[in-house]
């Protein structure tokens, strides 16, 4: 029976979805991000097949987002979209640590994924954790500082954003530590899944084609960089998405 607990991990509040009856032991661990407005809960799907092969599944709410919403208005959700995304990578460091605390990650399998923001989340999480063992990205984009620039110039059009163009200036260079794009050699032939439609109009589809299609030569084991791409698909994951997710964990975590 695969049974599904919320937990607080190092203050994330988190679902854990796993075999009940190997709650204790240790497995491999994915980490599943969920996209903007969204929350952990809307992943259970993809969790449960995932715990019904052996893997331990956590599954954390963003900030801003789930249990950790608040009273946040919806532009300034937006305007924090970046602050949200290095918070996770952060996050992503404390749930390592305090699963590997209790002795519940089996021989360092570590795998992350996640869906648009938490894609992208993963791309920056990516440049910045060599312990990823695996990963997979659907919809999201690992050019960020060109996606945070395409972000920006959409929301000036929008209203005044209510911050300085130094301070855009500043995040522009915090972000391309985290840039898989501009740190390609920091992938190191990890295991990459990228899932993306063709007509999405959220994240532009050629930033993880493009990327893809730079970085795929560079890996010696061609089955390790992997890109699924659907036709007439917008910015929504298919059924068919998510079963070929699990089946690229099952198969290199």
């Amino acid at each position: 029976m695969i049974g599904v607990t919320e937990e607080t991990i190092g203050q994330v509040p988190s679902m854990v979805v796993v075999d009940a009856n190997r709650q204790q032991e240790p497995l491999p661990v994915l980490v599943y991000f969920h996209g903007f407005t969204s929350a952990k809960e809307h992943n259970l799907p993809l969790a449960y097949l995932m715990a019904e092969k052996g893997y331990r599944v956590i599954l954390p709410d963003s900030k801003y987002h789930g249990e950790r919403e608040g009273e946040i208005s919806t532009v300034s959700r937006q305007i924090s979209f970046w602050d949200i995304v290095l918070q996770n990578v952060e996050e992503l460091e404390t749930v390592k640590t305090s699963l590997d605390e209790a002795g519940l990650i089996k021989d360092e399998r570590f795998g992350v994924a996640g869906t648009s923001m938490g894609g992208i989340t993963t791309t920056a999480a990516l440049a910045r954790y060599p312990w990823i063992k695996a990963a997979a990205v659907l919809m999201g984009s690992p050019k960020i500082t060109t996606y945070a620039k395409t972000l920006v110039e959409s929301f000036q059009k929008m209203a005044d954003l209510p911050v300085s163009d130094e301070m855009i200036n500043q995040l522009y260079e915090q972000l391309k530590q985290y840039d898989l794009s501009k740190n390609p050699e920091k992938l190191m032939e990890r295991p990459l899944l990228f899932w993306h439609g063709k007509s999405d109009a959220v994240v532009p589809f050629d930033h993880s084609y493009t990327f893809y299609e730079s970085i795929r030569k560079s890996y010696m084991n061609e089955e390790d960089i992997q890109f699924i791409k659907e036709k007439n698909t917008g910015h929504k994951v298919s059924r068919e998405a998510v079963l070929k997710t699990v089946d690229w964990f099952s198969r290199k975590l």
